[in-house]
Parts: C-alpha cells; sequence; structure tokens
C-alpha cells in the first residue's frame, strides 16, 4: 500500500512538473524504474506488433486497432505484408462473413486456414487486411460499413508506413462480407454513409479511445475493384428466405424489429441502390444451388451494375450451395481453389502490379 502511494505520488509529480525530484545519494525512490517512461503523446495502442513469418518472406501483423468508439470493443485488422522493397503495393481489404453476427478475420467458408490463405495472396504482391466490423447484436447498420470505410481511410493514413499505394485499394468480402464491400464500393462519397468524426484523445485524466490516425478525414474510402462471393445486395428484392431461415426483415442487422421495413430503410444498406457508372470493376460469384442468399441476388445486382455502365463479371457456379459448398468434398474444395484463383485474377488485372492505377 505504502508502495502504491508512493508510485502515485511520483506520477502526480511527474505530470504536473515533467520529471522526477532529484535522489539524494544512497537514497532509493519507489517506483523509479518507470520514471523515464512518457506520459503524454502516444496515440498508438501501446502493446508491441504480434508479428508472425509466413511462407515467401510475408509478414503477419495481427490485431492492429483501427478504430475505437466510446462503449464498444475496439475495432481491430490482421495485415499481411509482402516482401519488403519495391514501389507502393496495391491493397486487398478482405470483409469477412457470418450474417452480421458472427465470423471473424481468420474465417472464411470452407478454407481451413484463412490466414494462411491471406498470406499466400500478399506473397504474389499484394497488401492484405481483414477487418473486424462491429455485430448487428452490438449495434444495427450502418455500424458495420461506418467501421469498414474507417478501415479503408486508415490503411490510407498509414500507406507510407507498409507500403501500399492508395490509389489501388480492392475490396473483398463473402456472404455478409460481400454485402459490406459491394456497399462500400458503390456507395463511395455518399455523405449518408460516411463513418462518424471520433475526437481526438486530449488528456490522459481518465481511460479515452485512442487517437485516430493524422489525416484520416482527408482519405478517401474509395475502391478501385471489389470482389463478392454470394453476397446480398438489394433488401427490398429479396425473396422469402427457405423454410427454417430467419426473415431478413426481422433481421437485427436492419433493426427493423417485428414491423415493416420502410423501402428507405431497405435501401439504405443496399449496393444496388447506389450503383451508377462511377463504380469500380466488380466480380460477382454465386452458386445456383445457394439455399441461403438466392441466386438472383447476383444476376439482379449484375443487371444493375451493367445498365448503369459498370465494368463487371458474374460467375455461376451450377450446383454450388453457400460458401462453395458442393455435394461432396472434392466438389467443395475444388471449387473453393477455383473461385480463390479467379478473383485473385481480377485483383492482379484491375489493381495488381503493372497496371496503372484507376
Amino acid at each position: 500500500m505504502r508502495f502504491g502511494k508512493a508510485l502515485a505520488g511520483l506520477a502526480l509529480g511527474l505530470l504536473l512538473s515533467g520529471g522526477a525530484r532529484a535522489e539524494t545519494p544512497g537514497e532509493r525512490v519507489a517506483g523509479q524504474a518507470v520514471v523515464n517512461y512518457r506520459i503524454f503523446g502516444d496515440v498508438h495502442e501501446p502493446w508491441p506488433e504480434r508479428r508472425h513469418t509466413f511462407t515467401g518472406g510475408v509478414t503477419g501483423l495481427a490485431d492492429i486497432t483501427y478504430s475505437t468508439i466510446a462503449g464498444y470493443r475496439p475495432m481491430k485488422l490482421d495485415l499481411y505484408l509482402p516482401p519488403p522493397g519495391g514501389a507502393p503495393r496495391p491493397l486487398i481489404i478482405y470483409i469477412h462473413g457470418g450474417g452480421w453476427m458472427g465470423g471473424g478475420p481468420r474465417l472464411s467458408a470452407a478454407f481451413a486456414n484463412w490466414p494462411e490463405v491471406l498470406a499466400s495472396i500478399a506473397a504474389e504482391g499484394f497488401v492484405v487486411a481483414s477487418v473486424a466490423y462491429r455485430f448487428a447484436g452490438e449495434e444495427p447498420f450502418p455500424a458495420a460499413i461506418h467501421d469498414v470505410k474507417t478501415a479503408i481511410r486508415f490503411l490510407r493514413a498509414h500507406a507510407h508506413r507498409w507500403g501500399i499505394d492508395r490509389e489501388r485499394v480492392g475490396l473483398w468480402g463473402a456472404s455478409s462480407g460481400g454485402q459490406l464491400a459491394a456497399l462500400a464500393g458503390t456507395s463511395c462519397g455518399v455523405e449518408a454513409l460516411a463513418p462518424p468524426v471520433v475526437a481526438p484523445r486530449m488528456n490522459a485524466n481518465v481511460e479515452q479511445p485512442i487517437s485516430p490516425p493524422a489525416g484520416l478525414l482527408q482519405q478517401s474510402d474509395c475502391a478501385q475493384a471489389v470482389a463478392a462471393w454470394y453476397g446480398i445486395f438489394d433488401f427490398a428484392t429479396l425473396r422469402r428466405p427457405p423454410a427454417g431461415t430467419a426473415n431478413h426483415r426481422e433481421h437485427p442487422y436492419l433493426n427493423c424489429g417485428t414491423a415493416t421495413c420502410t423501402e428507405d430503410r431497405l435501401n439504405a444498406p443496399s449496393p444496388a441502390h447506389y450503383a451508377d457508372r462511377a463504380d469500380p470493376p466488380f466480380l460477382l460469384i454465386h452458386g445456383d444451388a445457394d439455399r441461403t442468399v438466392p441466386v438472383a441476388q447476383s444476376q439482379e445486382f449484375h443487371q444493375r451494375l451493367r445498365a448503369a455502365g459498370v465494368p463487371v463479371e458474374l460467375v455461376i457456379l451450377p450446383g454450388i450451395d453457400h460458401s462453395f459448398i458442393g455435394a461432396s468434398h472434392d466438389a467443395t474444395r475444388d471449387t473453393s481453389r477455383a473461385m480463390l484463383a479467379r478473383t485473385l485474377d481480377f485483383f492482379a488485372t484491375t489493381i495488381g502490379a503493372g497496371r496503372a492505377a484507376r
């Protein structure tokens, strides 16, 4: 108890005077070992980077906090960096699925080791980020899209630190992550979906969110390419779900409760509602046996994008269910691998190394 009082008094003295009191010969001041640590000025999360080396010289940085909003858990992302050297690299941001209620940045469909997959993509010359976002049970729409757009801006604000080319950013998501990737891609600059401003930390009197990086608000939330796997793109036209699954109109993500969702409430999170000729190129992949999200969602969104003059590819997979699940283990494996390769080819063509920035 006496040590705690002494240390508290020392900390107060540091805050007021900026240094420790003089020590007389032979005297040992309690807490002397900590007097040289900084008190003010740190704006990043005070924890050493968690690094992991993957095959191909890829460096993984785990649990980087990209946003702290009072009242919520810190939002984190994992980053996969290609071997150093050369010009800034294109950035791919992956947004996980899970029905806006679960999942995480290290999970995707039937892939057993998703971090290893993302690291293999980074080995091809991309910087890859996999982001978390707030679930519908924590906060309904538009919280998740706010988080995604904040992550885009955060990564652009740190472009120099991680060797990112700000002008070449691709978004990629599966299921609910496909909806969020497509929404971010079509709603570039839409004020109604812009993330809220997080005030910088002004003092250290109480626990406060970590300050956002300098220049965050000046960064764009636009993307130069979007790949979406089996996503929902228009809530207003979504057909009645199969027996045993929740009606989308009662889903916590939309926050309509048991009442009928208004047209505005259905349009606001729908990527199709924002589609116009300024949108980046899209790749849409969907199985025609999907029992979770009807394949019509991708087919109709494809038509909407084409009508708007947006470059778009649509891949329909015969006999394939949600998450690329096939009728056999081999069908699931082969489809998953093939669509991963197709997606990587899409990004290599649109934002990849050696291509002019759009």
